[in-house]
């Protein structure tokens, strides 16, 4: 059956008279791969050795190189640059894969359940199908990812197409203390075909690092769409006021419970205190405490409460931060300063001042 094409996609068909496996061969013979080495001049008895001179002498191979690399199966290809654009992120290189070292920006955020989440994103934009995927052992394996390319169209039958297939391996390693990760990026098979006859291909580390290289470049582009996502959502979250209840338990001291995670109730802390009256002389995250200062100001409370003053001693205390019953709840605890809870009268009394500071919404800042 005659095939319709435009008189440029003709011109392009013919022009077009290098494959995927030329294009990364030197021009010219490769007659150099079979040169004889000649035999050093033979000297007559008697006479000296004339100085010979080494500018251009071929340097021997070393302990790691491929002899085989040679003419046609040398790729001269330039390699491709690395290109870390995610947020919190850079890259290790090995001789044939390539690692990227991921940070966590949101400690209410699972860093491994982000970086798979973010992967299978990255398979289901790409249309690359997946073969395996395990969490728990942090691999996830894709299935074989198919490129073609026309390079002889025939009006009459079948083209001729190049393929290249390949499999990759994405192993994520979370360290112990899980602020840090590792994705690892591996070429598992490679195949490539021309008119479907099999090419035969030697890859070297380098060639292998070039396309994991481009898978990489691939899966952190958009890794940084979604992280940046996940900077502008947490932004516009700390915006947002946070609902305090007062909480007077049977047994135990009254503490107040904030509607929120417990990093947003530590960020909006950290500004809500001073407004307050409170001097944050230092804290501590991974406990949770903040050690403030607390001195009364009548005419700053007076004009700011309308005469409403804080039932505090001036004096250092404690605040202490824990989990709630859920992601979404933190507890707030105010004590002394030798740690011991305060009169239930007295947090009643600070509660009033602290809700109405921590439900207010805020100003983006960029």
């Amino acid at each position: 059956m005659l095939k319709k094409v435009t008189p440029l996609f003709l011109v392009a068909a013919v022009a077009a008279c290098s494959t995927p496996l030329e294009r990364r061969q030197a021009n010219g013979t490769e007659d150099y791969v079979q040169a004889e080495q000649a035999p050093m001049l033979k000297i007559p008895e008697g006479l000296k050795t004339p100085p010979y001179n080494k500018e251009y002498a071929v340097p021997a191979l070393g302990p790691k190189a491929n002899p085989a690399l040679v003419g046609k199966n040398l790729d001269i290809r330039p390699p491709l640059q690395v290109l870390p654009m995610a947020e919190g992120t850079h890259v290790e290189e090995g001789s044939d894969n390539i690692k990227i070292v991921v940070e966590s920006i949101d400690n209410s955020v699972d860093l491994k359940e982000e970086l798979f989440t973010m992967l299978d994103g990255f398979f289901a934009k790409q249309s690359i199908p997946v073969r395996s995927r395990d969490f728990d052992k942090g691999s996830i394996e894709t299935d074989w990812i198919e490129n073609r390319e026309v390079l002889e169209s025939s009006m009459w039958g079948a083209d001729k197409e190049y393929l290249l297939r390949q499999r990759y391996r994405f192993d994520v390693e979370t360290r112990p203390h899980g602020r840090t990760a590792n994705i690892v990026i591996n070429l598992v098979e490679h195949q490539e075909s021309y008119d479907d006859k099999a090419q035969n291909v030697m890859l070297s580390g380098e060639d292998k690092q070039r396309y994991t290289i481009d898978m990489l470049n691939s899966a952190i582009a958009y890794m940084s769409v979604k992280r940046e996502q996940m900077i502008q959502a947490n932004r516009l979250k700390q915006t947002l006021g946070i609902d305090v209840d007062l909480v007077n338990p049977e047994e135990g001291a009254t503490y107040w419970l904030a509607k929120a995670s417990y990093k947003q109730v530590w960020d909006r802390l950290r500004i809500v205190l001073p407004e307050m009256g409170f001097e944050i002389s230092d804290m501590d995250n991974s406990k949770g405490l903040f050690f403030i200062k607390f001195a009364d100001n009548s005419g700053f409370w007076s004009s700011l409460w309308n005469d409403k003053k804080l039932a505090l001693k001036d004096g250092s205390y404690r605040l202490l931060l824990e989990d709630g019953e859920s992601a979404a709840e933190t507890k707030i605890f105010l004590r002394n300063a030798e740690d011991q809870p305060l009169d239930n009268d007295v947090v009643s009394n600070v509660y009033q001042s602290l809700a109405s500071l921590m439900k207010e919404e805020r100003k983006l800042r960029r």
